[in-house]
């Protein structure tokens, strides 16, 4: 058995509702384009229960993240089916922003209350795989840890547990919440939105931004992505907050994690990084102004976010260290940029977009990179540090004062042939102990007005916060 089995589901089935009936199903995870867009929004995945899963809670300075994870792809390589979406099996998880700390050595935020870990990855011998362009879906199943025959009974067995749940009469709906509320260890000040709380007050983050300025003027850095994280007590369970999130906000890399007691629900508008057949793509989202509801008004707003030399700087910055970044693991001269600050247009925001595309190269020994390799290169994205990287990562470590666990980091997969598709977490919400996470940022640079940066942060907020309710 070389190839997976695969069972066509017809008529397809709708994305939430499948994500209603497996989520009681462990490290249930499913990748969501759930705003249709041709050249992104084309495919969508659900897996649930990995036969392994890897979680770590920290990682030291040096040490491979991805040790385990290597020896997966090698142990359980596979060749996919042609005309399929591209996810057919394969590992899936979430990367933590603190995990760029394997790679660079930084200073770590003291306050860390709800301890997500650095990297929570299932290896899912089946998934149900959407092509909404042709209206089809289908169960693509492996039948991995099973060798020989009984890799393809494993395989049909597990075809016909995802098709019994998909046929079952009871959607699986969360009734409570994750967790009673837990008493946080640090104070934080009252949120701007009159309820919940933040990390940073209006004064703190306008003086944060100061600093940030200063570092600039003198010469540490061009730009830093800064946040602030907004605190909500959860009155209800996530999967109800997912739902919601991606009905209001609908985006082509939407995505939700649901391991253990924590659960990521995300509404990313950003690629953070694909590769098919070697060739590699990342898409920074750089330049956010607040959609107006007139269409002609909304049209001034998108040529003033068109002509904004702020933004433009903001992404083309981004755009080259992204490229620096690349040619660690690309062929040289293989770097393009294909589309430079495009404007693209979402439910609540319009952003400023640019393509770096390249091809994956060889090491010195000859051996073909892949995506893991790809991960350790470019992992966290520019687009949400600054740059320089590192020192911007350096200044985020010192002024934001609590870390940014999931936010800025990734959710993505690795499937079985070595094609990859991540997601950078921002737009996103992170449950756990209680609580809601919600943080938003923006890109300072020596032009920035603190509380021009700081209202950014609220308007990038307001659509997201639309998905709580009961009101917070």
């Amino acid at each position: 058995m070389s190839l997976p089995l695969i069972h066509p589901l017809d008529p397809p089935p709708d994305v939430a509702e499948t994500l209603r009936r497996f989520a009681d199903w462990p490290n249930v995870v499913l990748f969501d384009s759930a705003s249709r867009r041709p050249e992104l929004g084309r495919y969508s995945f659900l897996a649930a229960d990995p036969f392994e899963f890897e979680e770590l809670a920290s990682v030291p300075f040096g040490v491979d993240p991805f040790a385990r994870l290597r020896e997966w792809s090698q142990r359980f390589a596979s060749e996919s089916v042609p005309n399929l979406p591209p996810f057919q099996g394969g590992a899936a998880g979430l990367l933590s922003y603190e995990l760029g700390g394997v790679w660079e050595q930084l200073p770590r935020p003291a306050i860390n209350e709800f301890e997500l870990p650095w990297l929570a990855v299932g290896l899912y011998d089946w998934v149900i795989a959407w092509d909404h362009e042709l209206g089809s879906a289908w169960v693509i199943s492996h039948g991995f840890p099973a060798e020989g025959t009984a890799r393809e009974r494993r395989a049909a067995e597990r075809i016909k547990a995802v098709i019994d749940r998909l046929n079952v009469g009871q959607v699986f709906n969360l009734s409570v919440s994750d967790g009673q509320v837990e008493n946080l260890p640090h104070p934080f000040t009252r949120s701007p939105f009159g309820s919940g709380g933040s990390n940073f007050s209006r004064d703190e983050y306008l003086r944060a931004v100061e600093r940030v300025i200063e570092y600039i003027h003198a010469g540490d850095v061009f730009q830093v992505n800064l946040s602030q994280r907004l605190l909500f007590s959860a009155r209800e369970d996530s999967l109800s907050l997912y739902l919601r999130l991606r009905q209001l906000n609908p985006a082509p890399f939407a995505g939700y994690f649901s391991c253990n007691d924590w659960t990521i629900a995300s509404a990313s508008p950003e690629r953070f990084v694909h590769v098919q057949d070697g060739v590699v793509e990342t898409r920074p989202i750089k330049g956010t102004r607040r959609r107006r509801y007139r269409p002609e008004a909304d049209l001034f707003t998108e040529d003033e976010l068109r002509e904004s030399e702020k933004d433009q700087a903001e992404n083309v910055m981004i755009v080259d260290l992204l490229r620096n970044d690349l040619s660690k693991v690309c062929s040289p001269g293989s770097i393009r940029v294909p589309s430079l600050c495009a404007v693209e247009t979402y439910e609540t925001v319009q952003h400023l977009v640019s393509v770096v595309r390249g091809t994956l190269d060889r090491d010195a020994a000859g051996r073909q990179l892949n995506a893991w390799d790809l991960l350790a290169a470019l992992f966290p994205g520019g687009s949400i540090t600054g740059a320089p990287k590192v020192r911007a990562m350096q200044i985020i470590a010192e002024l934001e004062p609590t870390v940014r666990g999931p936010y800025c980091g990734s959710l993505f997969y690795v499937g079985f042939d070595g094609s990859a598709d991540s997601s950078i977490l921002i737009r996103t919400f992170t449950v756990r102990r209680g609580w809601i996470q919600c943080s938003v940022g923006g890109g300072i640079v020596a032009q920035s007005a603190p509380a021009a940066e700081y209202e950014e942060t609220l308007h990038k907020a307001a659509g997201m916060l639309s998905a709580l309710s009961p009101n917070p």
